[in-house]
């Protein structure tokens, strides 16, 4: 094997390394951003719920599925 193919397959190798270490926290960096999302919407529909628009909102659909479950009987 000549010296250009062994630099070349070494700068391969050098790179292929330098690419999966760079992405090594990158699934447990979207974990987290994809947990904080979730946190947050939660949070809006908590607030929303808790809310006097948004509890009665909750109240009348409670409710309607209630009296659906009850005319089904």
């Amino acid at each position: 094997m000549s010296l250009f193919h062994r630099t070349l397959a070494a700068v391969a190798a050098l790179g292929s390394r330098i690419e999966w270490r760079s992405q090594r926290g990158q699934a447990t960096t979207e974990y987290a951003l994809v947990l904080l999302a979730a946190a947050l919407v939660g949070v809006l529909v908590i607030g929303w719920a808790t809310s006097g628009g948004g509890a009665a909102a909750v109240g009348r659909l409670f409710d309607s599925i209630i009296e659906s479950v009850i005319d089904q009987v």
